[in-house]
């Protein structure tokens, strides 16, 4: 059975993880320890606000070159997606971790479309088939509250158009991204994190 490590990177709304994790009925715990990540068959990095701070704290905790070189299956979650690629555009630039090949930009604002992203959009699905998209059906809607966003690229899985067409979910290798929250995008966001855990 999957056991899940959440990881408390300082800058993320655990608890509602983790209440969608139980849900699943999975078998989640929330660390910052190395040895308990290491335990895990899962890990999922969650995060909201400035990567910035979510660095400096993975620094802080020494669990960045642990994040690069885990090799069992890896979730971020929004600005914990973000954090993947290899700097954000955020207060000039902010190296990230650098797992994920490409940048992380501001997107662009307009009258129409106003930044930050709030609510509800679609997903384009890319790769038809990808395990993380299972049972997914094409333009289904999921929640996003984001300002900056990595554009798409041979990595996503799906993106999203909101005045550009951004990376709304990523894999590279062991690592995978979902820019929207998925436990706050009901049935949908369900049957992505219960593809993760199946992956």
């Amino acid at each position: 059975m999957a056991s899940i490590a959440v990881i408390d990177s300082g800058v993320a709304n655990l608890e509602s993880v983790m209440g969608a994790l139980r849900r699943l009925k999975a078998d989640a715990f929330i660390t910052s320890k190395a040895d308990e990540i290491l335990k895990a068959s899962h890990v999922i990095l969650p995060g909201v606000g400035a990567a910035a701070a979510a660095m400096a704290r993975l620094h802080d905790k020494k669990l960045v070159d642990l994040l690069r070189n885990l090799t069992r299956p890896v979730m971020g979650i929004c600005l914990g997606m973000q954090i993947l690629f290899d700097r954000s555009g955020e207060n000039g630039c902010v190296e990230c971790l650098g797992i994920i090949p490409g940048n992380v930009q501001r997107l662009p604002s307009s009258d129409s479309m106003p930044v930050p992203h709030m609510g509800w959009n679609n997903l384009n699905i890319r790769q038809v088939g990808h395990p993380l998209i299972k049972n997914v059906a094409a333009d289904s809607f999921v929640y996003f509250v984001h300002s900056f966003a990595a554009l798409a690229s041979p990595h996503s899985v799906a993106t999203t158009d909101y005045g550009v067409d951004f990376s709304s979910i990523v894999a590279h290798k062991n690592f995978y991204g979902c820019q929207f929250h998925p436990e706050r995008s009901s049935t949908v966001g369900a049957q992505i994190l219960q593809n993760f855990l199946d992956i």
